[in-house]
Formats: structure tokens, C-alpha cells, sequence
């Protein structure tokens, strides 16, 4: 028993340098946050002004921090091939996307005063740290939504879901309700979300739909 847990620990550390891309995409990004104050294109869609603000989705949009330390940890340490397989998928997709904000760089113009909004609550004031903490540039794709969705499929094709479809469930539930927070919350537009989900959407054949070796 020992022995195997040893195994698996040395295994799974030898995978642990992929999360040095963080240290490259945090730079880049609150780089690109900080220099990209007049964003060119505004992103905005006919949807955006159906859909209504709730300050009460920044729970859910805040629960991405979560899915991502669970799912990565657990891929980690229990599927070392899931595990590549969501660094991969999830870190190029980022990669493209900041050199999408770098070329085209946008931003939003439909986040809601306080004052507009009216309501005084514990969701309302973190709405508020967040938008100040936040710009409201670099916004398409979303990396929430295209993050959310690469977490849901690496591990739903995972060896810890594979037979389990309530963890898919939870999995693709989880995801979809962070994105459907970020729009609620008016982190982004409905734009966003979708053009996110396709960055994420172009690795499933490449990486989960090819024929299996005999």
C-alpha cells in the first residue's frame, strides 16, 4: 500500500510543471489589463439586454476558483492522462485568447452603476470589489467560460467519471452555471460566452473523438 501511494506520488510530480504556465499567464494578463484602457472593439449583442443583472450570480462566477483547484488537483494526483489532457486543452485555449485581446483588444460597456441597480446587500458589495479589481477589457473569448468548459470535459472523460454520469452532471452543471453567471453578473457578453466555449470545443475531437488503437 505504501508502495503504490509512493508510486502514484512520484508519478503525479512529474506532471506538476504545467503549472508554471500560470506564472506566465498572470504576468501577461494583468499586463495586458493595465495597458489595454481603450479598447477598440466593444463587445455587445441584441441577448445582452434581454438578460437581466443579478448580483447573487457573483457566487456562482466566484465558484470557478474551486473547479479549477478541485478538478486540477484531482486529475492530478488520480489520471495523470486526463491531467495533460486539461492542461493542454485549457492552457492553449488561454494562450489564444490573450493573443486575441493583444490583436483585437475589447471590452464591455454594460456593467450596471450601483446606483442604477439600487440594492444593498453582501452580493452587491462584492459585485462592487470585483468590477473595481476587474476592467471591464479583455473580455472575448471569455477565458471563465472557455476554462469552465475544458475543466467539465477533461474530467468527465476522466477514469474518476467514466462510469459515474452523476459526476458528469455536476461537472457540466457546474460549468455551465459559472457561464451563465457571467453574464448575469455582466462580467461579459453573450458573445463572450459562446466565442469561450469554442475555443474549448475545438480540442474534443482532437483529444477525445479519435478511434482507439486496437
Amino acid at each position: 500500500m505504501k508502495t503504490s501511494l509512493l508510486r502514484a506520488r512520484s508519478r503525479a510530480r512529474s506532471h506538476l510543471w504545467y503549472q508554471l504556465y500560470w506564472v506566465l499567464y498572470l504576468i501577461w494578463f494583468f499586463w495586458l489589463d493595465f495597458t489595454v484602457t481603450d479598447p477598440k472593439y466593444i463587445i455587445r449583442s441584441p441577448l445582452d439586454d434581454f438578460i437581466p443583472f443579478n448580483e447573487w450570480f457573483i457566487f456562482p462566477y466566484g465558484s470557478w476558483f474551486f473547479l479549477l483547484a478541485g478538478v486540477t488537483a484531482l486529475l492530478w494526483w488520480f489520471d495523470t492522462a486526463s491531467y495533460d489532457k486539461l492542461c493542454l486543452m485549457m492552457f492553449s485555449g488561454m494562450t489564444f485568447c490573450l493573443i486575441v485581446y493583444m490583436v483585437l483588444p475589447n471590452g464591455l460597456d454594460i456593467r450596471p452603476m450601483a446606483e442604477e441597480v439600487g440594492r444593498s446587500n453582501i452580493a452587491m458589495t462584492l459585485m462592487q470589489l470585483i468590477w473595481k479589481a476587474d476592467a471591464s477589457v479583455n473580455v472575448c473569448p471569455s477565458i471563465h467560460c472557455q476554462s469552465s468548459a475544458c475543466m467539465a470535459i477533461a474530467f468527465s472523460g476522466s477514469t474518476l467519471a467514466r462510469e459515474k454520469k452523476w459526476l458528469k452532471i455536476l461537472a457540466f452543471g457546474w460549468a455551465a452555471l459559472i457561464c451563465a453567471s457571467t453574464v448575469f453578473t455582466k462580467q461579459h457578453s453573450i458573445i463572450d460566452v459562446f466565442c469561450g466555449l469554442a475555443v474549448a470545443l475545438v480540442w474534443v475531437p482532437v483529444l477525445y473523438l479519435r478511434p482507439r488503437k486496437a
